[in-house]
């Protein structure tokens, strides 16, 4: 098992680090302006069904009934299993993506209604929607095919599929140049290869295509769809709060251009510390969560690992954010400036990443509290909340977007990230008799002192290195980078120790189990 998860936990990191290049790429040769923000809508929609029908269904519904089925060790009711869902994900999304491409027009008025205002970047989204939305069929079918070898206990290749995405768009971008059949190319070929690449490996396991569109029920299939109804509701849920923000920044006449595309590439970056840690400690506490809340002993160690868990994700976050919003246009103008990418570009995106990172550890601690809700078997719960958060985020859009432009929205979903945060751990501690919150305040407290200390001696070395050192270009930007941001860590670390945080050594007790 741990082998199967390290080689997921590299897999990610990967697939994460080529979405960093890929979003540097598009940045450079589109800057935000019409092609990037047609490229974010176009790209997001048909993710957003792929969530819900596709790789969102497959932990929720696919895998558990699949698991279950390959624990009979009978390969005939497995296969048979296998083709007629794929029979129903065929016609289910064949509808989809052909609704898709024919109301395109609708679904942009709808997810960019600020986009009619420009017919030229109007008509360049729909087009790009149009091209792109068979990417759904393609990813989705990759999904499920991830979920077979995942319960034949074949992780490899499912697992660095989505690299290739990543490769294909940056590739295709690169190779035709400015314009959207580059990126209409290359997200199709990568949807191509994300299904190919585990073709392969799926027929090797005995998999054989029978009674192709022939056959739609099977007694697994409907409990797939029973275990699947539940999950919609929470995925749409979430998936609408992430199209807040896009809907409100195609208003330019109340954000600015490019709001869409500065909204994205500033999100991005903040994501990807909490797409890292946030998750791996969300992934690492839930088997053992899960473990002590079915137990015996009552809910005592699972508050305890609730409370650990809490406070490293804090530990991980702190310096994270006092770095993003310390540097925050040094660090767009260092990795994202160039080409097309201007002086407008990096100081909105620097702006609405500050906002975005006052959120930061809202984001990675509501990720280990919803594990210790599926842990508890309470799915109710998280969906609420986020449908709370969402109502929070649509106002605050409203109130925030004309006083402080691109940095309204952003604030707007650090505030409505940090609501559902304190949402989230009132529900907990009353579910489970009251949490120590005492000392996760006490030690949030220590580690915010701490960042606020990194963030200033960062601020200040960047304020000053510069004039010592000659140079330009991106290697250049990015090794000042990384020398502010080895500072930032060296400092925050010893005030922690000056302040007796526990977490550093906790941290550094952990891995050394772990080697």
């Amino acid at each position: 098992m741990m082998r199967s998860a390290g080689l997921i936990g590299a897999a990610t990191l990967c697939s994460r680090i080529l979405g960093f290049c890929r979003d540097i790429v598009i940045a450079r040769m589109f800057g935000v302006y019409v092609y990037a923000q047609a490229f974010v809508v176009a790209f997001r929609i048909p993710n957003l069904f792929r969530d819900i029908v596709g790789e969102g269904a497959v932990n929720s519904a696919f895998v558990p009934v699949f698991s279950r089925y390959a624990l009979r060790r009978d390969k005939a009711e497995f296969w048979e299993l296998a083709n007629v869902l794929l029979n129903v994900l065929l016609v289910v999304l064949a509808a989809i993506v052909l609704a898709g491409v024919v109301f395109s027009p609708f679904i942009i008025r709808v997810f960019a209604p600020g986009f009619t205002a420009d017919p030229v970047k109007f008509q360049t989204t729909v087009l790009l929607n149009r091209l792109v939305f068979p990417y759904l069929l393609l990813i989705s079918l990759a999904a499920y095919t991830m979920a077979m070898l995942n319960s034949l206990g074949h992780f490899k290749a499912p697992a660095f599929a989505p690299c290739l995405l990543n490769i294909s768009i940056i590739l295709c971008a690169l190779f035709f140049g400015e314009g959207i059949t580059g990126l209409a190319s290359g997200i199709l070929i990568g949807g191509v290869l994300q299904l190919a690449v585990q073709i392969p490996a799926v027929y090797a396991h005995g998999f054989r295509v029978k009674g192709f569109l022939t056959k739609f029920s099977h007694p697994g299939a409907a409990e797939v769809v029973r275990l699947l109804v539940p999950r919609l509701f929470g995925t749409c849920i979430y998936q609408l709060n992430n199209f807040v923000d896009s809907v409100f920044g195609s208003l330019a006449f109340a954000v600015g251009e490019g709001g869409v595309a500065v909204l994205y590439f500033a999100y991005r970056l903040v994501q990807f510390p909490v797409g890292i840690f946030g998750n791996a400690v969300a992934q690492a506490s839930l088997p053992l969560m899960s473990a002590q809340a079915a137990g015996d002993d009552g809910t005592g160690d699972l508050k305890a690992t609730l409370v650990t868990s809490l406070r490293q994700v804090f530990f991980l976050m702190v310096p994270a954010s006092a770095f993003f919003i310390a540097l925050s246009g040094r660090l767009i103008e260092g990795i994202f400036s160039g080409g097309r990418f201007d002086a407008y570009a990096s100081s909105a995106t620097a702006d609405a990443l500050s906002c975005y990172s006052i959120g930061l550890c809202a984001y990675a601690g509501s990720k280990v509290l919803n594990s210790c809700f599926f842990a508890m078997h309470d799915t109710a719960s998280p969906v609420k909340v986020s449908a709370a958060a969402l109502m929070i985020n649509v106002i605050l859009n409203a109130l925030l977007m004309f006083p402080l432009k691109i940095k309204g929205l952003a604030l707007a979903s650090s505030v409505s990230g940090i609501v559902s945060f304190l949402m989230l751990i009132r529900i907990l501690d009353k579910k489970t008799g009251g949490l120590d919150l005492g000392v996760i305040a006490v030690s949030l407290a220590k580690l915010l002192a701490a960042g606020a200390a990194a963030g200033y001696a960062c601020f200040f070395i960047s304020s000053r290195l510069p004039g010592y050192c000659r140079g330009d270009g991106f290697f250049f930007h990015a090794a000042l980078l990384a020398v502010y941001f080895v500072c930032c860590c060296a400092v925050y670390i010893a005030v922690c120790k000056m302040l007796r945080c526990p977490e550093p050594g906790e941290l550094l007790g952990w891995m050394k189990k772990k080697l």
